[in-house]
């Protein structure tokens, strides 16, 4: 069993809006921000015909992943970088599209890494962004942590949800150099398997929630799983486990 998470299956709804929202043309050349194991950029590939598509990544077993599907796949006009967005040296106004799936929440300098990102797109390039909107509008999030430990502040780390507020985030993209910015709302469950017992094994290939259990001695890691499966149980339908979510589409333009 792979210890990597499947955002492909987690985020299937959710990547219909992304993709109808990116629009990629057929001689675009298109960045994908955090592209993980790469089915965003693999899409936007296909999409561009005689365009290329990059994917860029601080994982090295998902780019590896992402490689393997891209060579099985045939297609040819697409490549992998393991990068930091925020620093890496892109080609100057290369891109005419840079798109991110729930990739750009974690820059240490937010300004800093959109400035970088906007160098690489040329003069009206776009920008598609998917964000996940405020932690308690993401049951996913709010039950699941619920289940795993009575804290109530949000664990220390990477914070999935620092581009929540439209005004934040604006802010951070109008500093940045982007105009024309613009959201829309995704409202779609994710879907953490077929059963209880594979969402269980998937919820905690999740960095946010291994990492609690990590936090909790033999005994409470034991009633914090069984408290997990207890939630995961009441959330199975006919078409698997699903948790409500909401994001933000985000789009802007360079100048």
């Amino acid at each position: 069993m792979s210890d990597l998470f499947d955002y492909d299956a987690e985020l299937r709804l959710h990547n219909e809006h992304f993709r109808a929202a990116a629009g990629v043309g057929s001689r675009d050349h298109v960045l994908d921000i955090g592209c993980g194991t790469g089915q965003s950029t693999r899409e936007a590939a296909r999409a561009v015909g005689q365009g290329s598509a990059v994917g860029v990544d601080l994982s090295a077993p998902m780019l590896a992943r992402a490689r393997r599907f891209s060579d099985d796949q045939g297609l040819h006009n697409i490549t992998h970088q393991q990068a930091d967005a925020q620093t890496h040296r892109f080609p100057p106004a290369r891109f005419d599209l840079c798109v991110s799936r729930f990739g750009t929440m974690f820059f240490a300098d937010p300004v800093a890494a959109f400035t970088n990102i906007g160098r690489a797109l040329r003069p009206a390039g776009r920008l598609v962004l998917l964000v996940w909107q405020e932690r308690d509008r993401n049951e996913w999030a709010t039950a699941i942590r619920r289940s795993l430990t009575a804290a109530s502040a949000p664990p220390d780390g990477p914070d999935p949800f620092s581009l929540a507020d439209p005004a934040v985030t604006e802010g951070i993209l109008t500093a940045a150099g982007f105009a024309e910015i613009g959201f829309t709302d995704v409202h779609e469950p994710v879907h953490y398997g077929q059963d209880s017992a594979t969402a269980f094994d998937a919820v905690l290939r999740l960095w946010e929630f291994r990492d609690l259990l990590a936090d909790l001695d033999a005994a409470a890691a034991d009633g914090a799983r069984t408290r997990l499966r207890t939630t995961l149980d009441a959330h199975v339908s006919a078409e698997g486990v699903h948790f409500d979510s909401r994001a933000w589409i985000v789009t802007a333009r360079r100048p």
